[in-house]
């Protein structure tokens, strides 16, 4: 019965997430569009609420094509491992007091380490191709995912060091019984989070490894139909699971008064998408020595400063 109902949820979160990953695209195209003075999608359904499903439809229907030169075992598998993580990670995320796929006592941790596979997808499919362009955008992406990684984990160290546990549930026990988000006395280690998780997804003004202008379209260049969607699928569940996290670290997780816990929980991992999109419609694309300079030399310290100072704080109050 326990494995029934595991096998239930876990098609049921994934049915969610590619309709929530749809209309999360629908959002961003939406939202750049205004603010760039544009119509934005409007030709399929009303307010063109159709627009992501006949894209995904199209993707889904065009010929899967590989390339005759690729290490073909390696080109096929790529995608998967790319996209197989995010999915996991969101088992641990709890989107209310009872909604919860696996309340795990290292839950951060887990989220941490089942997130970094991913990397391992992008380096293959790049180096799989058989193309220099997409060779290039994985080692970029492997180089910045890296990079940055590091001050993203020592960003919610902080956040542990308060709530004196790694299980996702007790931090936002913690952020109620303390009477305040974590995203005020952690206000540096948010700002840090937010820097190092675009980076991390490979989002503009850091999506380097998917330059157009310089690498064609990076480490998915040779990729085509069902197999590209699963690199731009893995990366948008990838950004709902980062705002989930966020949410449940900084945000007070479901904490709100009268309405529903998960209704609070999606509104604030909302509004912290929107700052992504805001910033893609915002900022030019950095230089890769500017990316890398700044994640080594600025966000690290300022990473490694906000635990002292929270470890002194937390020893401090007793």
């Amino acid at each position: 019965m326990e494995l029934l109902f595991m096998v239930f949820y876990g098609v049921a979160v994934l049915g969610l997430l590619l309709i929530g990953v749809m209309y999360a695209i629908l959002f961003e195209r939406k939202v750049i569009g205004y603010m760039q003075v544009r119509i934005g999608p409007n030709r399929h359904g009303p307010w063109g609420m159709l627009q992501t499903a006949a894209d995904v439809m199209k993707l889904l229907m065009k010929e899967d094509i590989i390339p005759s030169r690729v290490d073909r075992k390696v080109f096929i598998i790529a995608p998967v491992l790319a996209f197989a993580p995010s999915f996991m990670v969101l088992a641990t995320i709890p989107w209310s007091e009872n909604l919860v796929g696996a309340n795990l006592n290292i839950g951060v941790l887990y989220f941490i380490g089942i997130s970094s596979i991913s990397t391992i997808g992008v380096l293959m499919g790049g180096w799989s191709s058989n193309n220099k362009y997409s060779l290039m955008g994985a080692m970029r992406g492997v180089a910045q995912m890296i990079s940055y990684e590091i001050p993203l984990v020592l960003a919610i160290i902080g956040v542990v060091i308060l709530a004196g546990s790694l299980n996702l549930n007790d931090i936002v026990y913690a952020q109620r019984d303390m009477g305040v988000w974590f995203i005020v006395p952690q206000i540096l280690g948010f700002v840090i989070y937010l820097i190092a998780a675009i980076a991390e997804l490979n989002r503009s003004p850091f999506d380097l490894p998917e330059a157009e202008s310089e690498l064609v379209s990076g480490y998915h260049t040779e990729y085509s139909g069902f197999r590209m969607a699963f690199f731009f699928l893995a990366e948008y569940v990838y950004a709902i699971a980062i705002s989930a996290l966020a949410t449940t670290l900084f945000l007070g997780g479901w904490l709100g008064p009268i309405l529903p816990g998960v209704v609070w929980f999606f509104l604030k991992m909302c509004i912290f998408m929107f700052i992504w999109f805001w910033l893609r419609a915002t900022m030019p694309r950095v230089r890769v020595d500017q990316l890398m300079s700044f994640g080594w030399k600025v966000l690290i310290p300022l990473a490694l400063l906000n635990i002292v100072i929270t470890a002194v704080i937390k020893v401090w109050m007793g």
